[in-house]
């Protein structure tokens, strides 16, 4: 998600952010604006939104400049965890009119007591347009008894559990929310005399906007009027969990090598999990000089991983190379967020394609960041055999994935995750996918690589473990499709 407030190109600006965030979600797309109207002295809100990349969902470039005009604006990409994907109503922003006027709401996360909460809002009459836990925090906005916006806001979300970084746009204001753990990551930047906010730093580098820091784990950050004259922000607190439960994923996998995440640069924590990959797990020994062990990445997420791996492997031995062996089509797009089985298996086919000259007749060593259901990485090892291989040696950057997560993350279901259809076996996994071996990341080696940034630092390492720091009340009874028609 994206906002920003105080530009004159706001709508563009966020244009140009979403698409720097596209990898975060592929479904859909849309864009609030908040619009003074100096005739009618009050706000308007435009809006577009729609099915698609970004690229094609404002592909028309007049809906930026006629359509969604005014100088804030907030965005998203979805990708969906909650709330049928294929609804339209679903797509983010969602927007209220309501007795103190406009309110619009991009969500990255998830609540984990949307049941508890929706139950309650329901006895009251609310009626609920979305099958998205996100409307939730619409309506405890909106029904809140406090008099000031931001002690709505306050009031809404001491209500709330779960994973959330939320940008809020009224009137008049923007604001900022992050979950009191931190889970998912919100950076705060300036653009010129505007402020803006971001799930990654890659959309301020986008704009040349300047990173200021993280929204902390429970602060709500107010930008108005007064902001943009004073150049400072009005920061809040809905309380800090004792320690911080940043999603140790982010670095793994879902966040973009360029961006700093938590605070860290996401290159340099994949180059660590690749070194410490390459102590545990040493690449085979070459049969001769004439034929070195190839070390090749999946592109693109675990191209920098790879790098780490080869450069500590290839100081203990010589006979390694680091090749491109896997080509991949841009023009697909990441298989793990594609919802449903089917067209993953679809998407991974048109997605890669081999350089048989550097596979054939070698020792191959791949590089990857995870195995989560193991469809992508059997249709992939399959890919390489067909190459040619001596043998094929799939290196995980990752311990094994055993567990659903609820936070914002799209494996629901303990029965889709190879190693627990495996029961755990590493050596079953390993011949289910056509391996000659499989490595994953120890535990303990990941949670060494990460970073510490101060003494609250710690990880929601739920995936790996089953241990979830935050309640969970009913969240694991929904699915994205619990209250459509």
């Amino acid at each position: 998600m994206f906002g920003i407030f105080g530009h004159p190109d706001a709508s563009v600006m966020t244009y140009y952010g979403l698409h720097a965030l596209q990898h975060r979600g592929q479904e859909a797309a849309g864009i609030v604006t908040s619009e003074y109207d100096a005739q009618r002295e009050r706000y308007r809100f435009n809006i577009h939104k729609d099915h698609g990349l970004v690229l094609s969902v404002f592909a028309n470039s007049k809906i930026l400049t006629d359509l969604l005009r005014g100088e804030s604006a907030i965005g998203h990409t979805r990708y969906s965890t909650t709330g049928s994907g294929d609804s339209r109503n679903n797509i983010q922003p969602l927007k209220v009119n309501f007795k103190d006027g406009h309110l619009a709401v991009s969500h990255n996360g998830n609540f984990t007591n949307t049941m508890e909460l929706r139950s309650m809002l329901e006895a009251k009459g609310t009626l609920f347009q979305t099958t998205t836990d996100t409307e939730l925090a619409l309506h405890l906005i909106a029904q809140s008894d406090q008099k000031e916006m931001t002690d709505k806001i306050i009031d809404a979300f001491s209500q709330i559990k779960g994973a959330y970084s939320i940008c809020i746009l009224t009137d008049d204001k923007l604001f900022a929310v992050r979950d009191p753990y931190g889970v998912r990551p919100l950076a705060f930047g300036k653009l010129e005399g505007s402020f803006v906010f971001a799930s990654e730093t890659c959309a301020f580098d986008i704009i040349n906007a300047e990173y200021i820091r993280d929204v902390q784990p429970g602060e709500v950050i107010m930008i108005d009027r007064h902001s943009l004259s004073s150049g400072k922000e009005t920061s809040f607190s809905i309380g800090q969990a004792e320690k911080f439960r940043h999603c140790i994923f982010e670095y793994i996998y879902f966040a973009r090598p360029d961006s700093l995440i938590f605070e860290e640069k996401v290159d340099k924590v994949r180059r660590k999990l690749g070194k410490s990959l390459a102590e545990e797990s040493p690449s085979p020994q070459a049969d001769d000089d004439e034929k070195k062990v190839a070390v090749i990445n999946v592109p693109d997420s675990s191209n920098t991983a790879t790098l780490g791996y080869f450069n500590r492997n290839v100081k203990d031995n010589k006979n390694l190379k680091h090749e491109i062996g896997l080509i991949r089509s841009h023009y697909v797009g990441r298989t793990f967020i594609q919802p449903g089985q089917d067209k993953r298996k679809m998407k991974v086919k048109t997605k890669f394609n081999t350089v048989r000259g550097v596979i054939n007749d070698r020792k191959i060593v791949i590089i990857d960041d995870s195995i989560v259901r193991g469809t992508t990485s059997k249709l992939l090892v399959e890919l390489v055999q067909k190459a040619g291989p001596k043998e094929v040696h799939l290196k995980i950057t990752s311990p094994p994935v055993v567990a659903p997560c609820y936070y914002g993350m799209d494996f629901p279901s303990r029965d889709e995750l190879i190693a627990n259809q495996m029961k755990g076996d590493i050596g079953g996994i390993r011949d289910e996918l056509g391996l000659t071996s499989l490595h994953y990341l120890s535990f303990r080696s990941l949670k060494e690589s990460v970073p510490y940034m101060n003494p609250k630092t710690d990880y929601c390492t739920a995936c790996f473990t089953g241990e979830y720091p935050i309640s969970i009340n009913g969240l694991d009874k929904m699915n994205k499709h619990q209250f459509d028609d």
